[in-house]
């Protein structure tokens, strides 16, 4: 794997194209490839890391955009400011597109986490709310049954964030953890939220921002597709620790309304039972699939956090779709 360079320092690696997307990549003629840093100045968590990122050597204004948009440039890494809810401004990566004629290969958004704890954290995590049905009201952005593509950095770069935390001292007063799929805004491209919490106290580090900025990376070649569980995803996090493992969706409990009391009685399969879980599995499936075409996509299940008539119920429905469900050993 290659990596981008700020100055003499490597940053925002990469991944190949073939493992970020499937597009075929345009020629360079056609359009310059670039991963697209987005930061709001409405948000401490998300000035703080943004700063962080351009302190470092080799930055340049960059491309005119549009009011309210400010971007700076360093190699093939670009950085957009904007002045409104990080969850707000969609389709960043079509209109940067439109605007410049760079054609967007991945997207990170810095922002800040909240949590009802207040535990200090640093968190990653893929965007959409691929759960919610048409209707039904959406407090955070995004289309109903909509999942965008996971970045295939969320988990070499939870792994290399708790490093880098450790080395400097963050641990273990910060929790460096994974969040569940949950909300917007909509994109087309690979994409990944970092995100700094859990009250304005922590937004404000700068220690913390810093270790935003010195992330790098790693590689793998297979896929967990989390279901179930909380919102921080325990059970899955006992595999993303572990080198090589790539992070697609990761659907908690909430994300996964099996809607029919009679079954804990009579147990029918997936048959007859409401909500929008077979929805929600599906639609992140395939965005993960389409982020990782070279990557095997494997459903790890929260085995405990299913009632045993769900599981039967979710187990059925992805041996249906042919989605290869893991152990935990299984992703080594």
């Amino acid at each position: 794997m290659r990596g981008l360079y700020v100055g003499r320092r490597r940053f925002l690696p990469r991944t190949p194209a073939s493992l970020l997307c499937g597009r075929s990549r345009p020629s360079a003629a056609a359009a310059a490839m670039v991963t697209l840093v987005v930061a709001t100045t409405a948000d401490p968590a998300s000035v703080g890391p943004a700063s962080a990122f351009l302190a470092m050597p080799g930055w340049n204004p960059g491309p005119t955009v549009a009011a309210g948009l400010e971007s700076f440039a360093n190699g093939a890494v670009r950085l957009l400011k904007h002045q409104r809810s990080i969850v707000e401004e969609d389709y960043l990566d079509r209109r940067w597109e439109a605007a410049t004629g760079e054609h967007v290969d991945e997207l990170i958004f810095l922002s800040r986490h909240t949590a009802a704890s207040n535990r200090p954290a640093l968190t990653v995590h893929p965007i959409g709310v691929p759960h919610v049905r048409e209707g039904e009201p959406l407090p955070q952005g995004g289309r109903p049954g909509w999942a965008g593509p996971p970045n295939p950095r969320i988990g070499p770069w939870l792994r290399l964030m708790k490093r880098i935390a450790q080395e400097n001292g963050l641990i273990p007063e910060f929790e460096i953890t994974l969040e569940a799929t949950h909300h917007g805004p909509l994109v087309n491209t690979p994409t990944m939220f970092l995100e700094i919490g859990s009250t304005e106290e922590y937004w404000k580090r700068q220690d913390a921002a810093q270790a935003m900025a010195l992330v790098q990376e790693n590689q793998g070649n297979k896929v967990l597709l989390g279901l179930g569980g909380g919102h921080y995803v325990p059970r899955h996090m006992d595999i993303v620790w572990k080198d090589g493992v790539w992070v697609g969706h990761l659907l908690s409990g909430y994300a996964l309304p099996l809607e029919d009391p009679n079954q804990q009685k009579e147990d029918k399969g997936e048959k007859g039972i409401g909500g929008a879980w077979k929805q929600a599995i599906k639609v992140s499936y395939e965005a993960t699939k389409t982020a990782f075409p070279g990557g095997e996509v494997i459903a790890h299940l929260d085995h405990k956090s299913f009632k045993s008539w769900q599981r039967n119920a979710v187990t059925n429905f992805l041996t249906e779709e042919s989605i290869k469900i893991g152990k935990p050993e299984d992703f080594f």
